[in-house]
C-alpha cells in the first residue's frame, strides 16, 4: 500500500465500503512505523467516524492495534484469568473492590489498569494514594505476586498496543474521540493485549459516563463483545448507571477509605451492589460447577457476597498492598491518611426531593479542588475531592448538608462549592428509584 494506495483506502471508507483485512493491517503496520502522515490517518479517522465499520473490520483494527506492541503472556499462571474494564465514572472504584474479591474466589486477576484524565479518577491514581504502592512491576514481579496472592494490579507497560496511544493522541486533536467503533477498538486493543482468557466490561451510562445516552452505551457494549469473540475471548458486558457518584466518596485517598470500609463490610449499598454483581459475572464467565457447567451470574454473585462478608477479600486487598509495597498501616488505620485543609459544606436551598444529579458536574468539580488532572503532567492532591452526603431520590430540608468539598486552598473550594450547586436538582416530586445494573450483554 504505497501512499497513493492508502488515499484510495480513505476514499474506499468515505464511501462507506469496508475496507480488506489486509488494508487495515497495513494501515497500522504502517502508521506506527511512520510511513502514514497524521494528516492522512486523520481523514481515514473522520471517514471511519462517519460511515462507522462492520464488526470483522472492526476486529480486524482492533487485532492489529493489539500486535502492534507485546502481548503479555500469563501462561505461567495456573487458572482461568478474568480481567474487568470499566469505562469510567465518578466516584468509580470498583476495581479496588471487586479484584479482591474475585481473587478471594480462587480466580486470579492480573490486572492492568490506567490513569485518570478529565473528570474521571483512574485505579493507578486511588492505588497511589497508598504511601509507596508501587504500579510499576516487572513482568516477573507481575506474574509472581498473581501466583502468591492471585491478584495484582499494575500500569500498563509502556508497549502495550502502542499504535492506540498514536491513534489516540490524533483523535483528541481531530474530533473523532466520540467515535463508538473507535473507542471500541482502543479499549479491547489494551484489553486484548494485556492476555487475559475471559473479560468482563462495565459499560457507564449516564451523566456522569463517557457516553451519556443509553442507546449508545449498548452501541458500545454490542460492539465490544464482538471485537472479543472474534478475537476468539470469551467477553460479557454489563451497562450499570452512572446518574449518581457511585458511593459517597470522589477522589483518590478518598476512595480508597470507601473501598476499605466496603471490604469490611461497612461500604455504601450501592458500592457493595454494583461490585458483588461485577464480581458475580467475573465468576460466572470463570468458574464452572461438577460436570462442567458453569456457574450461573446469581451463584457468582453469592459466593462473591460470602467473600466479602467473611473478610476474606480484605484479607487479599491488604495482601496486595503488602505486596506492591504499600503501607499497609494505612489498610488497617485508614483515619491515617492525609486530610485534606480546607472542608466547607454544600448546603439544600430548598426543602424537596433530590430529583437529579449532573454526576460529570461533580467530577469537575472534584478536578477544580485537585482530585483529577487537566493534562498528563498535572500533579494530583490526593486529599482532594468531595463527601457525597445526599443521593438522588432523598428528601432535604433547607440547610440540610448536600455535599462537602474537601481540598487544600480556601479559594479551590469556593469555586468548586459554587460550580456544584447547579448539580444537584431539587424538586416537589419523588423521582423514580435508579436502577444500577441497567443490562447484561453476553
Amino acid at each position: 500500500m504505497g501512499s497513493g494506495r492508502f488515499v484510495d483506502s480513505i476514499r474506499k471508507k468515505r464511501m462507506g465500503m469496508a475496507l480488506t483485512v489486509q488494508e487495515i493491517q497495513e494501515m497500522i503496520v504502517r502508521y506506527v512505523a511512520g510511513d502514514i502522515p497524521d494528516y492522512q490517518m486523520s481523514a481515514m479517522l473522520m471517514a471511519i467516524c462517519f460511515q462507522g465499520m462492520n464488526d470483522e473490520e472492526l476486529t480486524t483494527l482492533t487485532t492489529a492495534m493489539r500486535d502492534s506492541g507485546e502481548v503479555i503472556d500469563l501462561s505461567a499462571i495456573a487458572g482461568v484469568k478474568v480481567d474487568k474494564h470499566s469505562t469510567g465514572g465518578v466516584g468509580d472504584k470498583t476495581t479496588l473492590i471487586v479484584g479482591p474479591i474475585v481473587a478471594a474466589c480462587g480466580v486470579p486477576v492480573a490486572k492492568m489498569s490506567g490513569r485518570g484524565l478529565g473528570f474521571t479518577g483512574g485505579t493507578l491514581d486511588k492505588l497511589e494514594s497508598i504511601p509507596n504502592f508501587r504500579v510499576s512491576l516487572s513482568g516477573d514481579e507481575f506474574v509472581r505476586a498473581v501466583r502468591e496472592n492471585g491478584i495484582s494490579v499494575i500500569g500498563q507497560t509502556e508497549n502495550l498496543a502502542p499504535a492506540d496511544k498514536a491513534l489516540y493522541a490524533l483523535r483528541d486533536v481531530t474530533g473523532t474521540v466520540d467515535s463508538i467503533p473507535l473507542i471500541a477498538a482502543s479499549i479491547m486493543s489494551k484489553k486484548l493485549a494485556a492476555g487475559s482468557d475471559k473479560i468482563l466490561l462495565d459499560v457507564t451510562t449516564g451523566s456522569g459516563a463517557f457516553i451519556k445516552d443509553i442507546e449508545g452505551s449498548y452501541a458500545l457494549a454490542r460492539r465490544m463483545v464482538a471485537i472479543g469473540k472474534g478475537a476468539g475471548k470469551e467477553t460479557a458486558a454489563m451497562l450499570t448507571s452512572m446518574e449518581e457518584p457511585l458511593g459517597e466518596a470522589v477522589g483518590n485517598n478518598l476512595e480508597v477509605i470507601e473501598a476499605i470500609r466496603t471490604l469490611q463490610g461497612n461500604g455504601p449499598e450501592d458500592v457493595k451492589e454494583i461490585c458483588l454483581a461485577l464480581a458475580g459475572m467475573m465468576l460466572s464467565l470463570a468458574k464452572t460447577k461438577e460436570g462442567e457447567t458453569a456457574l450461573s451470574f446469581e451463584e457468582g454473585k453469592e459466593e462473591a457476597r460470602e467473600a466479602l462478608e467473611s473478610g476474606r477479600a480484605f484479607a487479599k486487598f491488604r495482601d496486595m498492598v503488602q505486596t506492591q509495597g504499600g503501607d499497609v498501616r494505612y489498610i488497617d488505620e485508614p483515619e491515617r491518611f492525609e486530610k485534606a485543609e480546607v472542608t466547607e459544606e454544600l448546603a439544600a436551598q430548598a426543602d424537596g426531593y433530590i430529583v437529579k444529579m449532573n454526576t460529570e458536574g461533580f467530577g469537575i468539580a472534584a478536578g477544580m479542588l485537585g482530585a483529577g488532572r487537566e493534562t498528563k503532567e498535572s500533579t494530583i492532591d490526593n486529599s482532594a475531592g468531595i463527601l457525597v452526603k445526599k443521593k438522588t431520590g432523598e428528601y432535604v430540608k433547607k440547610g440540610d448538608v448536600l455535599a462537602v468539598c474537601c481540598g487544600s486552598r480556601p479559594e479551590q473550594v469556593t469555586r468548586a462549592l459554587a460550580y456544584l450547586q447547579d448539580c444537584i436538582v431539587i424538586g416537589p416530586q419523588q423521582p423514580e428509584p435508579l436502577k444500577l445494573i441497567v443490562d447484561i450483554i453476553s
